[in-house]
């Protein structure tokens, strides 16, 4: 008997309708057939389902992968572009014979004129001959703005449980370990979708606290139910302006539709009634460092600026925290600036020599500029590390192997400011050791984050303070020029009576 057939491909992108600038094709990373199979051991959800294929003895049709890191709305040519590429590989696997489809995706990948750029993406595929019936399973992210349609169109995408990301590997494993039962049982699922009226900004979903840590134990419940194959609780991505943003629920089942209909609603019910939990509240950087008590500090205390949060797609430049740390002087200071600038402009610096710099603030129209500062050279490198942890939330994003660019370290009195070439999320404690940094020696602290810093970080810190700086991603979302959201939407809108809908 023949090995079962199963077409790979990927898109992933969550994209940050707000920003200034667009995405282009060049922008993202692509693997086109047998390179997709690289990254077989690199931690990536693209690696477990590779794990997955290789203990059931499947024959993996790799096609084509595209994507890049979070940012600004991607051009409708982009995605084209890739489509281009996925097309003719995806219609010579569906004529030579495919069991099934897996789909590397985010869920919240955004252009100019497709705000369900996932959906479209389903519905290319199922449109091509011999795609209408294929069964297509999947990854997704967390943070995806899942939509009906995604869900009427496949069968089976299962999405991350934990923020930060530390499960994106075992999710992909989970989604194919369906596929699996899919295909040995030949019970084809179905998805259906929930969506209440609410929407969080990143810091509101974390899994280790109420509202999602209650929804994703109400979710695992609902998976004690074996015709219940997956029960996803998406947190949204709430700095898209798409009509399907905001929380969802969805679930991978063959329960009759009015049995799968009331398992969401009871979920969609505790989302509506946790929605305040989902609101977090700041003060003022200024006011945080300003009150520090750092005599008795013996582990670095975080500031965490979700503001200028990197994984949320910010620029990474954000000048808020460095200026605070450089106007009161803090001692033992450690901030990281996505800035090229600053990095080639340090060309031939030789350690202890001064240069000066204006450092950050060009990514945001919100930010007040770049910084004046005498800086003392410290080192460069190349900016290539290996993550030090395999389940970092980043391992998620693009596997073990993360390039900043050109990076330097410099100093300015007591702030030491780690420059790079390439915006970096602070997912992994590696970013800095591979610097000749070591985070436990300072005793402050900048993190350009919101949640998913905390598995490296909170390990090392004594405490964690939330500062408010300007910065395009805001949790205050209703200063946010919204034109395309679903309305009423909890925090925008009063709403007496919530209503959920379904696919």
């Amino acid at each position: 008997m023949k090995p079962p057939r199963i077409m790979l491909a990927g898109l992933y992108h969550e994209t940050h309708t707000f920003l200034e600038g667009v995405t282009r094709w060049s922008d993202f990373e692509t693997a086109a057939g047998p390179d997709m199979l690289k990254r077989r051991g690199d931690a990536s959800p693209t690696d477990g389902f590779l794990e997955v294929a290789e203990r059931h003895g499947w024959e993996v049709v790799p096609t084509f992968h595209a994507q890049v890191q979070p940012s600004a709305i991607v051009e409708d040519a982009a995605f084209e572009s890739y489509w281009s590429e996925l097309a003719p590989r995806a219609t010579l696997a569906l004529a030579a014979g495919i069991d099934a489809i897996y789909l590397v995706l985010h869920g919240a990948m955004a252009t100019e004129t497709m705000r369900d750029t996932e959906g479209e993406l389903l519905s290319r595929l199922r449109a091509l001959p011999g795609g209408g019936t294929v069964p297509i399973f999947g990854v997704l992210d967390l943070h995806g703005n899942i939509s009906p349609r995604m869900c009427r169109l496949a069968n089976g995408l299962v999405m991350y449980r934990e923020n930060p990301h530390t499960d994106a590997r075992a999710a992909a494993v989970r989604g194919a370990e369906l596929l699996a039962r899919c295909l040995e049982t030949k019970r084809l699922p179905r998805m259906l979708w929930c969506r209440p009226p609410v929407m969080w900004a990143p810091p509101g979903t974390g899994t280790h606290a109420d509202p999602m840590r209650a929804l994703e134990q109400y979710a695992l419940k609902l998976e004690g139910n074996p015709d219940i194959w997956a029960c996803n609780i998406a947190g949204g991505y709430s700095f898209a302006d798409t009509p399907d943003t905001g929380v969802s629920l969805s679930i991978v089942t063959t329960l009759p539709e009015e049995l799968a209909k009331a398992a969401l609603l009871g979920g969609a019910q505790l989302a509506w009634t946790l929605r305040e939990k989902g609101v977090i509240r700041y003060a003022p950087v200024d006011e945080v460092v300003r009150s520090l008590d750092l005599a008795a500090a013996r582990e670095p205390v975080i500031l965490v600026e979700p503001s200028d949060n990197i994984g949320g797609g910010a620029p990474g430049d954000g000048t808020g925290i460095l200026r605070s740390l450089l106007k009161y002087q803090v001692p033992r200071s450690l901030v990281v600036i996505a800035d090229p600038i600053s990095v080639k402009a340090l060309a031939g610096a030789v350690p202890g020599e001064k240069r000066a710099l204006q450092i950050g603030g060009r990514g945001s129209r919100l930010d007040a500029g770049p910084v004046p500062a005498e800086a003392s050279f410290v080192s460069r490198t190349d900016g290539k590390f290996v993550l030090e942890d395999k389940q970092s939330h980043m391992a998620s994003m693009g596997g073990v192997n993360v390039d900043m660019g050109p990076s330097a370290v410099v100093r300015i009195g007591g702030t030491t400011v780690l420059l790079t070439s390439r915006k970096t999320a602070p997912f992994d404690l590696g970013q800095l050791r591979s610097q000749g940094i070591e985070p436990k020696d300072f005793a402050v602290i900048g993190v350009k984050a919101a949640i998913a810093h905390k598995r490296a970080y909170d390990r090392i810190s004594q405490t964690s303070h939330y500062v408010e700086t300007p910065g395009p991603c805001s949790s205050n979302l209703p200063t946010f020029p919204w034109r395309q959201v679903r309305r009423p939407v909890f925090p925008l809108d009063p709403i007496e009576r919530p209503e959920f809908r379904f696919s």
